[in-house]
């Protein structure tokens, strides 16, 4: 083992000593959330509470766009809808127009659409 992987070994937190928000790691908590906007009725929730205006919040679905690669990516239960959410959310007029219940809608509509469409395949 070199110096800089001890260096970095040291400098990286052991899964045990990482803290904890109401019990669970920060990961968890992002997973579980980040895995939400797979929902388009959340999104159109968040829209109705004014936190998609908020440009602190929206740094911080900026910030979320790490779970689209590796390793990350692994973890989402429902990459395709969740990753295409948070994209969307990266445009200020989807953050806008998802206020919209019909849009809202239509992506739930287009979600079960493409499951459909999925699993024929089999």
């Amino acid at each position: 083992m070199s110096s800089s992987d001890v260096a970095m070994a040291l400098d990286s937190p052991s899964p045990e000593a990482e803290p904890k928000y109401g019990g669970f790691t920060r990961f968890e908590i992002e997973l579980e959330f980040v895995q939400s906007l797979a929902n388009p009725f959340y999104l159109n929730h968040l829209a109705s509470q004014k936190l998609l205006n908020d440009p602190a919040f929206v740094a911080y679905l900026a910030y979320l766009q790490y779970w689209s690669r590796p390793p990350y990516i692994k973890y989402l239960n429902y990459p395709g809808p969740t990753l295409k959410h948070l994209e969307l959310l990266q445009e200020e007029r989807f953050r806008q127009d998802i206020i919209s219940p019909e849009l809202a809608q239509a992506l739930a509509a287009e979600g079960v659409k493409a499951s459909v469409e999925w699993h024929k395949d089999d």
